[in-house]
């Protein structure tokens, strides 16, 4: 299986020009990719700078036929005027303004789940809703959870709070795997509540490498196998290469940092074949991770 991490920042690139298709072209080339998981799409946000389109989930799905793709919004706000955001929905309404991320896949998908992520009061810090998105997919290894979520940017007490949070949705799944309720019947939504303990949490942590929020993810989990960095797990004692601000030198003016991770969970270990940050691409304003696994 192959997946792909990025921040594809609606897919404008270190040079500001927006265009999605550009944007699929590099992830195709970096990999034939049976996931990939983006961050910062958007719908009614056309005001944004280089001005992406009004629905980037639908164009998504146009672009990539024959992959399912899965939506997550975080921030959910009112729409502004047509004439500031440029788009419309039916009947020429403006559409609300969301902020999320996606989840691409040719492969079977199973349950999905949107989780909320905390957010706690900074006023100290501008912030927004964070989400994670959970799929359950039929992996060639077997069924496995693939988690994509951005965390908060400013506000460290925010992103503590939500890697707690992913800690904690980690724990319940191994509960449900370990003690999973039967199905009401065949087609009510209660469905059978078994799911796979393995998993892979993937996205843009805007936490440096080794920093507070790192660590605590890494840490042990009652009841659960822990989260290894599937970067720093396949290439022992060498110091990841950054994953933003490589060639966008103007919005991260104070240097490039490694910021997006793929955390596998410890029984997975022996199933990462490779995971690779490519550095070379222009294409956003952060790097994208390939992950292979058996």
């Amino acid at each position: 299986m192959r997946l792909i991490s990025w921040n594809v920042q609606w897919g404008r690139s270190a040079d500001g020009v927006v265009d999605l298709v550009h944007t699929l072209d590099e992830a195709r080339r970096l990999a034939d990719f049976d996931v990939l998981c983006v961050q910062e799409i958007t719908r009614g946000l056309g005001a944004l700078a280089g001005h992406p389109g009004d629905d980037q989930f639908a164009e998504l799905a146009r672009l990539l036929p024959g992959y399912t793709v899965l939506d997550a919004i975080g921030a959910d706000l009112p729409a502004v005027s047509s004439r500031v955001s440029g788009a419309a929905g039916p009947a020429g309404a403006p559409l609300r303004r969301q902020f999320g991320n996606a989840l691409v896949t040719r492969l079977p998908v199973q349950r999905v789940i949107r989780h909320a992520l905390p957010w706690p009061a900074d006023p100290a810090a501008p912030s927004m809703q964070r989400v994670a998105l959970e799929a359950v997919l039929d992996a060639p290894g077997g069924a496995l959870r693939v988690l994509v979520t951005h965390l908060e940017f400013y506000s460290l007490t925010q992103r503590l709070a939500q890697v707690d949070a992913l800690r904690r949705l980690q724990q319940e799944a191994a509960g449900h795997a370990e003690h999973p309720a039967p199905a009401e019947d065949a087609i009510s939504p209660f469905n059978a509540t078994e799911r796979p303990v393995s998993a892979l949490v993937c996205g843009d942590f805007n936490s440096a490498s080794g920093s507070e929020a790192y660590r605590r993810m890494l840490e042990p989990l009652a009841g659960s196998p822990a989260f290894i960095d599937c970067w720093t797990t396949l290439h022992p004692g060498a110091t990841p290469p950054p994953t933003a601000g490589v060639h966008d030198t103007v919005q991260w003016k104070n240097g490039s940092l490694t910021c997006d991770f793929v955390f596998a969970t410890e029984d997975l270990r022996d199933r990462l074949r490779s995971c690779e940050i490519d550095g070379a691409t222009r294409a956003s304003d952060h790097q994208p991770l390939v992950l292979e696994l058996d």
